[in-house]
């Protein structure tokens, strides 16, 4: 038992980790925390300019166009005259966020 231990100390030193041919994958780690990272960012990214089509964009959009349809809807009932719902919808524009430019 001693021998087999003393030959295989001395093998394992004298042909070192790369004798064995699989030396070349500790490069395979950092390539794959590479791809996983760059998977994630882009599945991200993906998923921010979907939703941002689809009405699931930032909280001010959706609060800008819902007071526009409701002074629309209420311009259409006759609660509220013209001059008013020009008025009100120019407040309303005016004081709203910039709006993400669509691609």
């Amino acid at each position: 038992m001693l021998s087999t231990l003393a030959l295989t100390g001395a093998a394992a030193h004298w042909a070192g980790p790369w004798a064995g041919g699989f030396g070349w994958l500790f490069l395979l780690i950092p390539l794959f925390w590479i791809g996983v990272f760059v998977l994630l960012f882009t599945l991200v990214r993906r998923r921010q300019q979907a939703w941002g089509g689809y009405g699931y964009g930032p909280p001010w959009s959706a609060a800008s166009h819902s007071a526009e349809s409701t002074v629309g809807e209420r311009y259409a009932r006759g609660d509220i005259d013209e001059t008013e719902y020009r008025a009100r919808l120019e407040v309303l524009r005016a004081n709203a966020f910039p709006q993400p430019r669509s691609k």
